[in-house]
């Protein structure tokens, strides 16, 4: 189940199936936009942030890092459908609301890692519902992703609003869908459809930085 009674989940649960389909299709050794990790390694991933939560600390720590690679190397060699049917379900931790706030972006990036690292791949239209829940998480991540950035970042989503950002200094403006915005925020740069104008100096910063977790 992706949800509890009178609890709404709406676009995690969406993004998490949608992601679990284009696994099945492509199999289990499809390219990604995570660097080194094929599908395969981005669902074991997303199985054990979904189901061993108290490893994720790995994620941050060197010193943590060795039990959750042999976590997700484990989980790695399940049985393909197998794998992809533990992406398909909401990880225990998340119900309801508590779904939708913690998984919205994920599954959505995810998704897109997969999507965008394929040959031909295209932007989808995303429903503007979807747009604005993502838009709704762009204010933190911006505060996150370009609190060193040593400019006045005015990120801006047509339709949709726009947040000040970085350290202060020159201005940089970074314009794009909701979605767009947040890919490059969360270290897709090169996959991102943005335009950034600015000190050359300090886009090329941001078009490099390591934008990730």
């Amino acid at each position: 189940m992706d949800s509890m009674p009178g609890v709404t989940s709406r676009f995690a649960p969406r993004e998490r199936h949608a992601l679990a389909d284009l696994l099945t299709e492509l199999g289990p050794d499809a390219p990604t936009l995570c660097e080194g990790w094929t599908s395969r390694d981005l669902a074991a991933h997303l199985v054990v942030r979904g189901s061993r939560v108290h490893l994720l600390g790995g994620l941050f720590s060197p010193r943590l890092a060795g039990p959750l690679k042999r976590a997700q190397d484990r989980i790695a060699r399940r049985d393909w459908p197998a794998l992809v049917a533990a992406v398909r379900g909401r990880p225990w931790w998340a119900p309801g609301k508590l779904d939708e706030a913690a998984n919205r972006v994920e599954y959505f990036i995810h998704h897109e890692d997969v999507r965008r690292a394929q040959p031909g791949w295209r932007p989808r239209p995303l429903p503007e519902d979807l747009a604005r829940a993502l838009w709704d998480s762009v204010p933190t991540r911006v505060r996150l992703a370009l609190r060193r950035t040593p400019a006045r970042v005015i990120v801006a989503a047509p339709g949709f609003g726009e947040i000040i950002g970085g350290k202060g200094g020159p201005e940089v403006r970074l314009t794009g869908d909701p979605g767009e915005l947040l890919l490059f925020l969360f270290g897709r740069q090169a996959h991102a459809h943005v335009e950034l104008t600015g000190p050359e100096h300090i886009v090329n910063r941001m078009r490099g930085a390591a934008y990730g977790i």
